[in-house]
């Protein structure tokens, strides 16, 4: 009784405020038992977050940390390297409404699949690239989603992305959630500065998916 009103509250609180519009989103998806997750390292995980958003039926995304040898990653630590961790996002999505063969193709189009241990300006382990599987339906994507694209790629290096089981992911500090909305103007500044647009766009050319 207590859930079912707790839900109809985020519902109609939801109708009232167009901003927890994604609460309600998240409260309908796991009221019906669809709401799913996929993990995704792909540098700086501030620019990972924005081309999810956009997508009908993903939920939720949250920028953290996964992996690594200590149990509570902090960013300084973590962007200072030696915690073994990876830069991720987390994102909550309704199978229903995408698929995650679809998440796939937004994430091989939204890194550079062709370097180890950086991405873009970024270099360390910490920004390594990963498709981090939780279970064996998406491993088994992940894997056939790589052989395709090496197979279909524009570029001529080899795909060195890593294809591993999800560890333990920890949330980022709240500043960093949605830092793309909260501070478009460094977000854009950093960005361009990063090469990161421009390094895709050479890779993908017009393949590319990005926000």
């Amino acid at each position: 009784m207590m859930k079912d009103r707790l839900f109809t509250i985020l519902m109609l609180a939801a109708l009232a405020m167009p901003g927890l519009a994604n609460a309600a989103d998240t409260a309908a998806a796991a009221s019906s038992g669809a709401l799913a997750k996929a993990t995704f390292a792909g540098g700086c995980f501030w620019c990972m977050e924005p081309p999810y958003d956009k997508f009908d039926g993903v939920v939720s995304t949250t920028s953290g940390y996964i992996d690594g040898h200590t149990k509570t990653p902090t960013y300084e630590a973590v962007s200072a390297g030696g915690t073994g961790h990876a830069e991720a996002i987390e994102v909550a999505y309704d199978p229903a409404r995408i698929s995650y063969a679809k998440l796939l193709d937004v994430f091989w189009r939204n890194i550079d699949p062709t370097v180890r241990n950086r991405q873009f300006c970024d270099v360390g382990d910490q920004y390594r690239s990963a498709i981090f599987y939780h279970d064996a339906e998406q491993q088994r994507l992940a894997e056939q989603s790589k052989v395709a694209l090496e197979k279909s790629k524009p570029f001529p290096q080899p795909i060195v992305t890593e294809i591993v089981a999800a560890g333990v992911f920890t949330p980022a500090e709240a500043y960093h959630q949605d830092y793309y909305l909260k501070n478009p103007l460094r977000y854009k500044f950093y960005r361009y500065q990063c090469g990161r647009d421009q390094r895709l766009e050479e890779l993908w050319g017009k393949r590319a998916v990005r926000k």
